[in-house]
C-alpha cells in the first residue's frame, strides 16, 4: 500500500465512534502499534445536573400553575452550562496551569488587566497605567470604589501581597516563573531575597507600582493572566488551603464560588459587588468536567452543554457530521499554539540527539496536517507559531525544505550510527493525551516512524493524568500542546529554559540557549531582541530539544443562543461578556 494510504488506513481506525456514543479509552490503555484498534468502553461520570435548588424552584412554579415549558426556559435563561476538560485540580488562582483551570478562574477573579472578546488585554481592576520613559516603571491607577465579594474593600495593598504570595518559595506556584518579568522576581523565587525586595509596591490604596528586570511591552497581556489576579491574604491566613471552599471562597471578579461538587461541576453565581456587574447577563454558570469530547457532544447535542470551548470540544472526525446538521455551531480557530514531540533527554535513548533528530526527521507533517487532522492546523518547522508580535524571523529546522525520501534515508543513517538495526531496532513508549485528533497523529505517527524501523508503543492517559504524568517526568515521549498566555515569542521558549520547573517537561538544559533568553529579558530594542530570541529557538532545533508537529487550531461548540461569543486565537471567553437569547 502507498504511503499515505498506509497512514490514513491506521489513523482512521477506530474513530466510528457516533456522537451519540459515549465511548472512550480508559484512563492508560496500553496500545502496541498493530493494525487494529480497541475502544474500551467505561462508565461515565454522573452529571449531576439537577440541584436540590432549581427542583425547589420547579414545585413553587408548578403549584402556581406555570407550564412546565415555561419553567426550562426561564431556568435555561439564567445558567450558562460549560463543558471543562476535566476535573480542576486547584480554585485558587495563583496556582492554576492548565486551561479549564483557567476558564474558572477567570470567571472568579480580576487582574490589574483583563482579556476583551477578542482576547486582547484591556483595563481590569486598573483603569489606566503608565510606563517609565525607560519603561522599566509600569504605574496602575485601580479603579475608585473596588471591593471583593465579601464587601471588604480591595487595595492596592491586595496586589502586592498577592504577587509575594505568588513568588515565595512556599507557595510553590508552578507558574511562578511567567511573572520573573518583575524586578527581583527570580531571586526571590529561588529564596535568594526576601519577599519585601520583590518589585511590586502601593504607594496608596488606589496605586499599583511594578518594577522591571527590562522593558516588558507585553506587561499588559502578563497582567491578565491568572498569576497576577489579587488573591485576599486575610482569607487564607484565617483558613488556609480551605479558603477555597463555597463557604469561605473570596474573590473579585464577576462571579463568586456557590457550590463545588467534586467530579461533577463547579456552580458560581453573579458577583454583585463585582464594579461592573450592571453589564454582566448570565446569573449563573455551571462548569462540567468532561475529558471525552465524545461525550461532551453527546450532552452539547441533547443542549445539556451550551457551550464547550477546550482546546478539543469535539471529535475531530465529526466535523463534517456538525457542518452539516447544526450549521455554524462547531467553531475552528486557528491558534496561537503549537504541538510537538518531546523527548525525556534526562535518560536513554533520548539523551543521545541522533535518535531524537531521527524521529522528527521521520514525521511527515504535511501528511498529518492535511491528511490526518484536517481541521485547519497547519505544519510546525519551528517551535514558536506564526502570528507572534515582534518576531519577523522565526527559526526554522534545516530540514524542512527535503523530501521524505531524504529524510527517511538520514533517520535511518543516524539510527545505525546510534547502534540501531533490524536485529536490534528501536522501540520506544509514546504517551498522548486522550482524543479523537490526539489518536490519529499517534497513530499516523507510529506508522511513519515503523518506515524508518523505529517500533511505537502507545499509551494514552485522560488529560490531568497526562500532563500529571510528563511533568514528573515518567515518559520517554509524549506529544505536549502549549496555547499562548499572552502575544510574545518568549511565552514559549521559556518551556526550554532549563529552569521552568513544571513545563520544561524533557529537560532540556543548555547555558547558551538560556543566556540567549536572559539576553532578551533586558534588551530594550525590538528588533535585536527578536534576534535574539531567534537565536536560542535555532539552538533548541538543532539540538532536537523537541520536534514541532504542528499549529493547531481550536475546536468549540457553541449553541445558536449563545450570544457574545466571538473566536480568538488565544481561546479567551469569560462568561461576563456572554449573554442568552431563546
Amino acid at each position: 500500500m502507498a504511503k499515505t494510504g498506509l497512514i490514513l488506513n491506521l489513523a482512521l481506525m477506530g474513530d466510528a465512534t457516533h456522537p451519540r456514543d459515549g465511548t472512550h479509552s480508559k484512563s492508560q490503555e496500553y496500545l502496541p502499534y498493530r493494525d487494529s484498534m480497541t475502544v474500551v468502553r467505561v462508565k461515565q461520570r454522573p452529571s449531576s445536573l439537577a440541584r436540590p435548588r432549581l427542583w425547589a424552584l420547579c414545585l413553587i412554579l408548578l403549584a402556581t400553575g406555570m407550564l412546565a415549558a415555561g419553567i426550562a426556559s426561564a431556568v435555561a435563561n439564567e445558567t450558562l452550562r460549560r463543558g471543562n476538560g476535566t476535573e480542576p485540580g486547584t480554585l485558587d488562582p495563583l496556582l492554576t496551569d492548565s486551561e479549564w483551570e483557567r476558564e474558572i478562574a477567570n470567571d472568579m477573579f480580576l487582574g490589574l488587566t483583563t482579556e476583551d472578546t477578542a482576547g486582547k488585554p484591556i483595563p481590569g481592576a486598573a483603569e489606566s497605567w503608565t510606563v517609565s520613559a525607560d519603561g522599566l516603571v509600569w504605574t496602575f491607577k485601580l479603579r475608585p470604589g473596588l471591593a471583593w465579594s465579601d464587601g471588604v474593600p480591595l487595595t492596592a495593598s491586595d496586589f502586592v501581597l498577592s504577587f509575594r504570595r505568588l513568588l515565595d518559595p512556599k507557595t510553590a506556584a508552578k507558574y511562578a516563573s511567567i511573572q520573573y518579568v518583575i524586578k527581583n522576581a527570580a531571586a526571590v523565587n529561588s529564596g535568594k531575597m526576601p519577599l519585601e525586595n520583590l518589585g511590586v509596591h502601593a504607594p496608596d490604596d488606589r496605586t499599583v507600582e511594578i518594577t522591571l528586570e527590562a522593558p516588558t511591552p507585553y506587561l499588559p497581556g502578563l497582567m491578565s493572566h491568572t498569576t497576577a489576579m489579587p488573591v485576599p491574604e486575610r482569607v487564607i491566613r484565617r483558613f488556609g488551603e480551605n479558603w477555597v471552599k463555597p463557604a469561605q471562597m473570596v474573590s473579585n471578579g464577576a462571579y463568586v464560588l456557590a457550590e463545588d461538587s467534586p467530579h461533577n461541576y463547579v456552580r458560581l453565581t453573579k458577583n454583585p459587588r463585582f464594579y461592573d456587574a450592571a453589564h454582566v447577563a448570565i446569573d449563573e454558570v455551571i462548569f462540567y468536567p468532561i475529558e471525552d469530547e465524545n461525550v461532551a457532544l453527546t450532552r452539547f447535542r441533547a443542549r445539556e452543554l451550551d457551550i464547550n470551548v477546550t482546546t478539543s470540544g469535539f471529535p475531530i472526525n465529526q466535523l463534517s457530521w456538525l457542518q452539516q446538521n447544526m450549521p455554524g455551531e462547531a467553531h475552528i480557530v486557528p491558534a496561537l499554539a503549537n504541538q510537538y514531540l518531546v523527548f525525556n533527554l534526562r535518560r536513554p535513548p533520548f539523551d543521545d540527539s541522533r535518535v531524537r533528530r531521527a524521529v522528527s526527521l521521520c514525521i511527515d507533517r504535511e501528511i498529518l496536517t492535511a491528511k490526518v487532522l484536517k481541521d485547519g492546523s497547519t505544519s510546525a518547522y519551528a517551535f514558536v507559531p506564526p502570528g507572534i508580535a515582534n518576531y519577523p524571523n522565526p527559526a526554522r529546522l534545516d530540514f524542512a525544505s527535503w523530501p521524505m525520501v531524504q529524510r527517511i534515508a538520514e533517520a535511518k543513517r543516524l539510527l545505525a550510527e546510534a547502534g540501531y538495526n533490524t536485529d536490534h531496532p528501536f522501540t520506544v513508549e509514546h504517551r498522548y493525551m486522550n482524543s479523537v485528533a490526539s489518536r490519529r497523529m499517534a497513530i499516523a505517527g507510529a506508522a511513519m516512524l515503523k518506515e524508518c524501523g523505529i517500533i511505537v508503543h502507545l499509551l494514552v492517559n485522560e488529560p490531568k493524568v497526562f500532563y500529571r504524568t510528563i511533568q514528573e517526568g515518567d515518559f520517554s515521549m509524549a506529544t505536549a500542546m502549549w496555547g499562548a498566555d499572552y502575544n510574545d515569542a518568549q511565552n514559549f521558549l521559556y518551556l526550554l529554559d532549563s529552569r521552568s520547573v513544571g513545563f520544561n517537561y524533557g529537560g532540556y538544559s543548555n547555558p547558551k540557549f538560556d543566556v540567549l533568553l536572559d539576553q532578551a529579558r533586558t534588551e530594550i530594542d525590538v528588533a535585536k531582541r527578536a534576534a535574539l530570541l531567534s537565536q536560542a529557538e535555532q539552538i533548541a532545533l538543532d539540538e532536537v530539544a523537541v520536534a514541532p508537529l504542528n499549529f493547531p487550531s481550536t475546536r468549540t461548540l457553541v449553541a445558536p443562543y449563545v450570544k457574545g461569543y466571538v473566536d480568538n486565537a488565544v481561546n479567551s471567553h469569560p462568561t461576563r461578556w456572554m449573554r442568552l437569547e431563546r
